[in-house]
């Protein structure tokens, strides 16, 4: 499936829409890539399917802290 595995992005919907202004229902597909990173507490690769706002926030927070978080349950308010 098209999901992000760090920040659980999917695909959205929404409409094409012409220059007359007909709309026709389309899909907005998350910009996901097959990327390996490597790991140096388990000192191995790990291949996770990530959006380019994943890898941002990897880079930013560092592998492991990203996974942690991905893994804990999500608060819905």
């Amino acid at each position: 499936m098209k999901i992000c595995e760090i920040t659980g992005k999917t695909a959205m919907t929404g409409n094409n829409v012409s220059h007359s202004n007909r709309k026709t229902k389309r899909r907005f597909s998350p910009n996901l890539k097959t990327k390996r990173f490597w790991s140096e507490e388990e000192g191995r690769w790990i291949t996770l399917k990530v959006s380019a706002a994943g890898m941002k926030t990897i880079n930013k927070k560092g592998l492991s802290a990203a996974l942690k978080e991905a893994a804990a349950p999500k608060k819905i308010y």
